[in-house]
């Protein structure tokens, strides 16, 4: 039986289902970059910085993800390394993951309901308050680096039309 849309057009939390598969895992993840990668604030890093290759990167994601939620041994990477070596290029301040924080609830709360999906945003943010409280004790970017999302999205790194520029994109 699939749940009835409530009036903002999803289901009720009651009928929202956990978060039980790693099909399920991919999905929230998926979408959560979608809405990302959209956003004014953390867009810029992800595709400007980052240049994020999310088809690449999915399987590592989803991979950390399920072992955050399912406690499996799926991930075996230094998350906290990657996000160093980012910070060194552009400052990641308390600022981008409160939102980040913000993204991950909505899109977990507009998909699912129940105690994976509870497990999803308390680490969530237990893992945001720790980068966050890490990466300020980390060396920032360079003071002469373009170093807050608003001036690589004022780089050209956006189109006329408002799309984000590819890096292999001219000017």
């Amino acid at each position: 039986m699939r749940a009835q849309p409530n009036a903002v057009g999803r289901p009720d939390v009651s009928e929202r289902p956990d978060i039980n598969t790693r099909a399920d895992i991919v999905t929230l993840v998926t979408e959560f970059y979608r809405r990302a990668f959209a956003d004014p604030q953390l867009g810029p890093i992800f595709v400007d910085v980052a240049q994020l290759d999310l088809p690449a990167h999915l399987p590592v994601i989803c991979d950390f993800w399920q072992a955050v939620i399912f406690r499996a041994g799926t991930y075996r990477r230094n998350a906290f390394g990657v996000h160093a070596e980012l910070h060194a290029r552009v400052r990641l301040t308390p600022e981008l993951f409160t939102r980040w924080l913000e993204l991950w609830m909505a899109t977990v709360d507009n998909l699912h309901s129940g105690p994976h999906t509870d497990r999803a945003k308390l680490q969530a943010h237990r893992i945001a308050e720790s980068m966050s409280r890490r990466l300020a004790d980390a060396p920032p970017a360079p003071a002469e680096a373009e170093t807050t999302p608003a001036s690589y999205a004022s780089s050209g790194a956006v189109t006329a039309s408002g799309r984000r520029r590819r890096p292999s994109e001219p000017d």
